[in-house]
């Protein structure tokens, strides 16, 4: 699979999604969260960050899946640690989503991040 990122945000991994799910819901968007590591991580003992070392660390990673108007998704990866955020779009044969949908996500997201993103400094 290929996750390769096209936008980096200068914020949390937290504060990114808050904002990503704004823009989306404004541009039409529907979306599910089907991923969050520090929820998979919270039953878990013991499972030190293969990044920093130990279980105190602010690495994250959130998983949309985000519909425009066909029934196939695309799927939204936020990724962040060290407050910076990365955002990528799957693809991959099994995970094909439609370009335009891809394209109009990116719009979305690209398009306003750097007016937008004020509110969150």
């Amino acid at each position: 699979m290929n996750i390769s990122p096209f936008l980096s945000v200068n914020q949390s991994c937290d504060e990114t999604l808050q904002w990503a799910k704004g823009q989306l819901l404004q541009a039409n968007f529907r979306f599910v969260q089907t991923f969050d590591l520090h929820a998979a991580r919270a039953g878990l003992h013991d499972c030190s960050c293969p990044n920093h070392g130990t279980n105190a660390c602010d690495c994250q990673m959130v998983i949309l899946l985000v519909y425009g108007k066909n029934a196939e998704p695309a799927t939204l990866f936020l990724h962040g640690n060290d407050g910076q955020t990365w955002l990528s779009i799957a693809d991959s044969p099994r995970q094909k989503a439609d370009v335009k949908l891809q394209v109009s996500i990116r719009q979305a997201l690209e398009g306003k991040a750097t007016a937008s993103l004020s509110w969150i400094e």
